[in-house]
């Protein structure tokens, strides 16, 4: 039974994978991962600390998972959405302290 969901993004998911069981997986994974486990939930921390309403978990999974660097690479993630400028440097600059 589910109690509750909420989306991660591909480094944070790797530690549900158990090595001994699933190491084709977790070695597929690896390959795609650009941050390890802790930066990830620090950078969701961080992007969460934001308080922008527009930004929703399913979009922060996202931005961990490819890091853009451009505003154009934001809003290529952010489809359904339209970001203020200022909320927009607010993402990267938190994005750049990660890379």
């Amino acid at each position: 039974m589910i109690e509750n969901s909420h989306p991660l993004s591909m480094s944070e998911s790797v530690e549900y994978v158990q090595e001994e069981e699933h190491a084709e997986i977790k070695g597929f994974m690896g390959k795609f991962v650009k941050l390890s486990i802790e930066d990830a939930k620090l950078l969701r921390e961080n992007l969460e600390k934001l308080d922008l309403m527009k930004l929703r978990g399913s979009h922060i999974s996202k931005i961990i998972d490819l890091l853009p660097e451009s505003k154009e690479e934001l809003n290529k993630i952010l489809t359904d959405v339209s970001l203020e400028e200022d909320e927009v440097t607010k993402i990267l600059d938190t994005i750049k302290q990660y890379k």
